[in-house]
């Protein structure tokens, strides 16, 4: 099987599992965002799945991600997505180049927006909600001082939260660390924040995101999935 049919079939499989997962839901199927994980993925396989319809990328380096920029730049309609842990130093690299941040994970970093970005960022609030000591991420119980503090930063658009399941979690434990993150979500959503309209949620991966859209995921970063024989 070529690497175009591989793809080609692996992208309907996921589509064809979202739509399973989004109806058991009983939610819309585009209630759920994909973005491909193609930080181990060359360029010449993106386009093969950009030529597939994929059109939303997610990257977790920025050296990675500015190389892939500049030989795509002809896709002038791809989204682009960071995923990984962003250090301060790296943030006047890609912030005026990416659609969304999915890692705001301290606010030393949000200062750092505030003081590169050109125009606002969507970015999604990283929550540690299974505790777990090698996580980044805010502390559930930090979520309402750490948004009463991002209000001052206007550069910065809190569109939801973002968490990542302990890879050896349970399918028990993973519906319990989802569902928390959504009702988090659905709480912050109620106060009709401004700068934090917090309407979406960004979790799962290839190996639990039907578990994620189960519990209320909108946003899916999914790798593996696609490129696995």
């Amino acid at each position: 099987m070529s690497t175009k049919e591989l793809l080609n079939k692996n992208f309907q499989a996921i589509q064809t599992q979202i739509q399973e997962a989004t109806s058991s839901a009983e939610r819309p199927a585009d209630s759920v965002k994909l973005v491909a994980v193609t930080k181990t993925v060359p360029t010449d396989t993106m386009r093969d799945l950009f030529a597939l319809g994929m059109k939303t990328f997610g990257e977790n380096r920025t050296d990675v991600l500015v190389k892939k920029q500049a030989e795509l730049a002809d896709l002038t309609d791809i989204e682009w997505h960071f995923i990984g842990n962003l250090q301060s130093r790296q943030v006047k690299s890609i912030i005026n180049s990416i659609d969304y941040l999915h890692s705001l994970d301290r606010l030393s970093l949000a200062k750092e927006i505030q003081k590169r970005a050109e125009d606002t960022v969507k970015c999604f609030v990283q929550v540690n909600v299974s505790g777990e000591t090698s996580k980044s991420g805010f502390e559930p119980s930090e979520l309402e001082s750490t948004l009463e503090q991002l209000a001052s930063y206007d550069k910065i658009q809190v569109i939801g939260l973002m968490t990542m399941a302990p890879i050896d979690a349970t399918e028990a434990e993973l519906h319990q660390y989802f569902k928390q993150l959504k009702e988090l979500q659905t709480i912050i959503a109620a106060q009709k924040l401004t700068h934090a309209p917090c309407t979406d949620v960004s979790m799962g991966m290839s190996q639990d995101y039907p578990i994620a859209i189960a519990e209320g995921a909108t946003f899916i970063r999914v790798g593996s999935a696609f490129f696995q024989e």
